[in-house]
């Protein structure tokens, strides 16, 4: 099915920027469900459109198999949900404290990916190194928070927090990890970037052979080519399509597919040239 032949009827008319981003964090929590990056637990949290005093997540006891844009919470920097009919994740100080020291981040999330956790219970593991070319996003480094705990205090959010620093994703000892980003599809190409890179590392340590991540030359190299903006479209593209084909998302939420104009190469360099 093309762009052009999806059912234009069922697109939501003139959405608010606040209900389009509901819908892009549900469709992203279902299909990091697809993925193995999110399962049971685990979540969203982005900054509300024109607003610098809340944010949005999801209910913390709905299944993120089933997160619809009518899951979303609005919640303020102190905890307080401020629209919404539903308690938040119990960690949400992750969220709150990321996005208060990081104004650069639009979008955190938090999961409890098993093969991330792997890298902090391994002896002289320090971190997971970029292997593949779409690793170069983490080329500053990746810590690890040292509190295996779940993050329900201010203080502890605080603490990873500083961890994370001015990186885009931080591991957390025999607990998970964050990952940060500029929107809800950054977050979820990243995410699926970060588990590939991660399995390739693993691949190589269970080879036995010596492993040998991108160079600093390598990473400028990758970096000169790199369209992250089209990227994300053309994957967000992909795995919208994908899920709707497989019914992880409802066929309905066609408003979610990027335009065929905003798929254009071409557009994309324009717009970077303007910049």
């Amino acid at each position: 099915m093309s762009v052009t032949e999806l059912p234009k009827m069922a697109q939501p008319a003139n959405a608010s920027p606040a209900e389009q981003l509901k819908l892009e964090i549900a469709a992203a929590t279902r299909l990091l469900v697809m993925e193995d990056i999110l399962d049971y637990s685990g979540h969203i949290a982005a900054r509300m459109p024109g607003r610098d005093d809340a944010f949005l997540i999801q209910i913390g006891s709905t299944s993120r198999a089933e997160v619809t844009a009518g899951s979303m919470l609005v919640c303020d920097y102190d905890g307080k949900v401020i629209e919404g009919d539903g308690q938040p994740p119990s960690e949400l100080p992750i969220h709150i404290e990321i996005l208060k020291t990081r104004p650069d981040v639009q979008a955190v999330l938090h999961a409890h990916m098993e093969l991330a956790i792997a890298f902090t219970m391994m002896e002289g593991v320090d971190t997971i190194l970029p292997m593949r070319a779409r690793a170069t996003r983490w080329k500053s480094g990746i810590p690890t928070h040292p509190d295996p705990s779940h993050i329900k205090l201010k203080e502890q959010g605080v603490a990873l927090a500083k961890t994370l620093g001015p990186h885009h994703a931080a591991l957390m000892r025999a607990h998970g990890l964050v990952v940060t980003a500029e929107s809800v599809q950054a977050l979820f190409i990243d995410s699926v970037h970060f588990k590939e890179n991660a399995r390739a590392y693993m691949e190589v340590l269970q080879s036995g052979h010596k492993p040998l991540p991108l160079t600093e030359a390598e990473i400028e190299q990758i970096e000169l080519m790199e369209m992250r903006d089209w990227h994300i479209k053309k994957l967000w593209n992909y795995y919208i399509r994908k899920g709707m084909k497989d019914g992880i998302l409802p066929a309905d939420w066609t408003a979610l597919v990027p335009t065929k104009e905003a798929l254009k190469r071409d557009k994309i360099l324009e717009d970077r040239a303007a910049r």
